[in-house]
C-alpha cells in the first residue's frame, strides 16, 4: 500500500488506533505513522505489530515507550524533536489517546511549550459502545473506571444519581458483576443498562436489560475481555416514609449509617441531610 509520506507539520500528532480489528485504523492515521520523525507508544510491541500488519517500515526511526509511569525523559525528547521543526506521532495501546489512555501530560507539555498538537481521530470504545447500546446518545457522560474499593465505588455512583445523561464506564471483567450490583442498588434496579465486551473483535457481545437483570445474568454467565458498561437515564422513584425507613434499615444491615444514608438518598433523589437524620433516628431506636 502506498502512503502519503510528505513531511508532517511540526508538532505532536495523537493517532487513534484500532480497539480490535486492525483494519479500523484510518488512512490518515497510517500516513502519520509512515511519515512521523519519531513514534511514541503506550506499548511499543503493539505499535510495531500494527505497523507490520499495514506494511509501514520504520526505516531507522525509533519507537519510544510513553505511558502513565514514564518520567520526564520521553517528554523532553518529544519536545526537543518538535522544537527542531519535526513531527512526533503518539499512539495508545488501543483506541483514542487520552480517553482513559495515556498522553495527557505529554500533550500539556507540548502546549505549554507553545508547540502544536494535532488529532487524527478514529476508533473509540466509548463511541462504539454508544452506537450499539440502544440508549439515548444525545447527551452522555464518560466516567471511565470507578474506584475498585467498594465503599469508594458506591460513593462515586451516588454522586452520579442526578446526572441526566447516559453514563459510560470502563470496568474489569473481574469486577463488573460487583459494579452492576452497586449500580442496581444505588441508581435503581429497574434502570436500563448495557454490557458490551470485546467490541469489534471476534467474540463481540452486547447484553441489554435492567441493571438487576444484568447483575443476575453475569452471576450465572461471567464475561471475559474488554468491557464497557452503559447506564440509561433514571426516573425518580418516590417513596413513602414507611418505605424509606424499610430501605434504610435494609441498607444499614451491611453499611454504616452515613454510607447507608448516602446510598439511599442517591438512589431515590432525596436530600442527603434529610435521609441521614432519619437514619440516625432509626439507629438510635435499634
Amino acid at each position: 500500500m502506498n502512503y502519503d509520506k510528505r513531511p508532517l507539520s511540526a508538532g505532536l500528532h495523537f493517532v487513534a488506533t484500532p480497539i480490535g480489528s486492525a483494519r479500523d485504523i484510518t488512512l490518515r492515521g497510517l500516513d502519520i505513522l509512515a511519515s512521523a520523525d519519531l513514534i511514541m507508544a503506550e506499548d511499543t510491541r503493539t505499535a510495531r505489530k500494527l505497523m507490520d500488519i499495514h506494511g509501514i517500515p520504520l526505516e531507522g526511526r525509533q519507537v519510544v515507550a510513553y505511558h502513565d509511569h514514564s518520567g520526564d525523559g520521553p517528554r523532553n525528547r518529544a519536545l526537543g524533536v518538535i522544537g527542531e521543526g519535526k513531527s512526533v506521532a503518539y499512539v495508545s495501546e488501543a483506541g483514542t489517546p487520552l480517553v482513559a489512555d495515556p498522553g495527557y501530560a505529554l500533550g500539556r507539555a507540548v502546549i505549554e511549550a507553545g508547540l502544536s498538537v494535532y488529532a487524527a481521530p478514529g476508533p473509540s470504545a466509548v463511541l462504539a459502545a454508544l452506537t450499539v447500546s440502544g440508549l439515548p446518545t444525545d447527551r452522555f457522560a464518560f466516567i471511565g473506571f470507578l474506584p475498585s474499593a467498594k465503599a469508594a465505588r458506591q460513593t462515586a455512583i451516588s454522586n452520579l444519581r442526578d446526572v441526566d445523561m447516559t453514563l459510560v464506564f470502563y470496568e474489569s471483567p473481574k469486577r463488573v458483576r460487583e459494579m452492576l450490583e452497586d449500580l442496581s442498588q444505588i441508581l435503581g434496579s429497574s434502570r436500563q443498562g448495557v454490557v458490551c465486551r470485546e467490541l469489534t473483535k471476534k467474540f463481540e457481545e452486547v447484553r441489554r436489560g435492567t441493571l438487576a437483570e444484568l447483575t443476575d445474568e453475569l452471576e450465572a454467565k461471567p464475561v471475559k475481555g474488554e468491557v464497557v458498561v452503559l447506564v440509561g437515564r433514571g426516573v425518580s422513584e418516590g417513596l413513602s416514609e414507611t418505605e424509606l425507613e424499610d430501605v434504610l434499615r435494609e441498607a444499614m444491615k451491611t453499611m454504616r449509617v452515613k454510607d447507608a444514608a448516602t446510598m439511599v438518598a442517591g438512589a431515590h433523589g432525596l436530600p442527603r441531610r434529610q435521609v441521614y437524620q432519619l437514619a440516625l433516628g432509626l439507629d438510635r431506636e435499634e
